[in-house]
């Protein structure tokens, strides 16, 4: 065994997952360990009792509308006494509250740390390590495909060549107009809202406006004039309930929330014991998602 792949296997010892079935819209279906695609299950149904698992994992791409196929995937794991991981926020942003509380019913865990900043700690921070503490808001500059489209604009760019770069970094969404018009921030808000504020909202009822107004030459004269654009999502209490919106705010380059480059994140938590704290991660990739996939289900667990 070479060096390179000795922690992988250090990893695999310390923790060794079995994969009983992959189920996929591209590749068709595989049920036991080791084994090859063949045809599609005809359902999640049927796919759910052959594999015969634990946990499932869920990993459908976004849709915003309503959350769905994701939602009732999640629902028919739990109706099998499965624990559920999902990377998707359309389930957190549509029906967080009632994904939650069929959980419980079922006995088992509901993790979803990827939904929001690729896997950096933002849900699991609140679950383990802030007993007493009320969000009041939030802050955040959460869509890092926005980003890249308006730094390529600033350097001469086109809106289309920016799309297409974040593309080929792999960091839009299945439909790259999720991220620009602000369908992503909005999902990722209502998540944050949903999960931290108890707001039971949908993307829907975020105010959303995208940057799909911004142009070359504007982000070039802002550049100028020492400023910059981001994707801000902002979530507050107030005396009517929980405002949310999401919004391409023009920011000083020496603005927090300006600070974090191309797929880089940035998460503020306005509290009222602990004063506003937050979490970064640094061009984060594929790979800071699927260890909070996996950090989801050693979560899941039995407790030693």
């Amino acid at each position: 065994m070479g060096q390179a792949s000795r922690p992988a296997r250090v990893k695999r010892e310390q923790y060794p997952f079995t994969i009983t079935g992959i189920h996929t819209l591209r590749h068709g279906t595989a049920v036991g360990a080791g084994s090859e695609f063949g045809p599609r299950a005809a359902s999640i149904e049927e796919f759910l009792d052959s594999a015969r698992a634990d946990i499932a994992v869920e990993l459908t791409t976004l849709n915003p509308v309503d959350g769905e196929p994701a939602i009732s995937h999640i629902r028919a794991a739990f109706a099998r006494r499965m624990h559920v991981v999902t990377a998707n926020k359309g389930p957190i942003a549509h029906a967080y509250a009632a994904l939650r509380n069929a959980a419980v019913l079922a006995g088992v865990h509901f993790r979803f740390e990827s939904a929001v900043m690729d896997g950096t700690p933002v849900f699991n921070i609140w679950r383990h390590t802030m007993p007493g503490v009320r969000v009041l808001g939030f802050t955040g500059v959460l869509n890092s495909t926005s980003k890249v489209v308006v730094e390529t604009m600033e350097r001469g760019g086109t809106f289309e060549e920016g799309l297409a770069a974040a593309r080929a970094m792999g960091i839009t969404e299945a439909d790259g107009a999720f991220d620009v018009e602000g369908w992503d921030s909005a999902a990722k808000t209502a998540a944050l809202a949903n999960v931290l504020m108890d707001a039971e909202v949908t993307p829907q009822q975020v105010s959303t406006r995208g940057i799909t107004r911004m142009t070359p030459e504007r982000l070039r004269e802002m550049n100028d004039q020492g400023k910059t654009v981001r994707l801000v999502s902002r979530g507050r209490r107030t005396p009517g309930g929980v405002s949310l919106r999401v919004r391409a705010e023009v920011l000083p380059r020496q603005d927090l929330l300006a600070c974090t480059p191309g797929s880089s994140n940035l998460l503020l938590f306005h509290t009222d014991l602990m004063g506003t704290f937050g979490t970064v991660s640094i061009e984060p990739g594929v790979e800071q998602t699927a260890y909070g996939v996996f950090s989801d289900l050693v979560s899941c667990l039995p407790k030693m």
